[in-house]
């Protein structure tokens, strides 16, 4: 039978998940400043998850307390970051031989965590990456970009600082923080994305010369954006099923 589309008996519309949505509109913001947007799997092997990003074979990480190994499939891991995504796309770049690209690279990871209200065994983040022709792509264009991110996601006015720190697949590695001042309370700033310039090891890793090519790259947790952003208290709502907390986001993105 044909379903009349004005007929109000058919019931309310479907509607995206929030994480679908924010992924839209994060996807949105980086297309404006020329970052296209590609997927990876989520059954990773361990070159891609770990040694091309030069994490070296002792680092926690690859622990088992840390990641889900996969049984009876040696050296295949749930990945634990998209990062596995980037290096896939600069080995792309190298048998092409293309010399700049910009991609967002969203989706769902795995670590072997307690479950408590801000930890997750599953959760999403967009990593991301730009890379061109030595000097054109800087620490520089990397703070544009993420000043101008947050100033669209969470408002023109939004302050953003970066702090010096440590990642394996970055140098030099920068913290992002945004200010946040809440009604009633004083205003803090909060951790919200790790990011860096690419490490030279990682470009030769995935085929390209670092001396040539050099870019920056970035890893945010996607559910702790939208926390913040809506002032969501627990983040096991997100996989909660309740059809109240989906129903809650304005979906403009379909």
């Amino acid at each position: 039978m044909a379903i009349n589309k004005k007929d109000s008996s058919v019931g309310p519309k479907g509607r995206l998940h929030p994480i679908s949505i924010a992924i839209r509109e994060i996807a949105d913001i980086f297309g404006r400043m020329g970052f296209g947007v590609v997927y990876g799997p989520e059954l990773e092997n361990e070159w891609h998850n770990f040694t091309a990003l030069n994490i070296p074979p002792d680092h926690p990480a690859r622990d088992m307390q840390d990641t889900f190994w996969i049984q009876n499939q040696p050296g295949k891991v749930l990945r634990t970051h998209t990062t596995s995504v980037t290096i896939r796309e600069l080995e792309k770049m190298a048998k092409s031989g293309e010399s700049e690209k910009r991609m967002l690279c969203p989706g769902k990871i795995f670590r072997n965590e307690a479950t408590d209200m801000t930890h997750e065994a599953q959760f999403y983040q967009f990593d991301g990456f730009a890379v061109g022709p030595t000097g054109t792509v800087t620490l520089a264009h990397l703070k544009g970009t993420f000043t101008r991110f947050y100033r669209e996601y969470f408002g023109p006015n939004t302050k953003v600082r970066f702090r010096p720190s440590f990642f394996g697949f970055t140098e030099p590695s920068v913290e992002i923080d945004v200010w946040f001042e809440t009604s009633g309370k004083k205003g803090q700033w909060l951790e919200m994305a790790g990011a860096g310039m690419l490490h030279p090891n990682v470009l030769k890793n995935a085929g390209l010369d670092p001396e040539k090519i050099q870019g920056f790259a970035f890893g945010p947790g996607l559910e702790r954006h939208m926390m913040v952003k809506y002032g969501i208290p627990d983040v096991r709502l997100f996989h909660s099923g309740d059809i109240r907390f989906n129903y809650a986001f304005e979906n403009k993105f379909i």
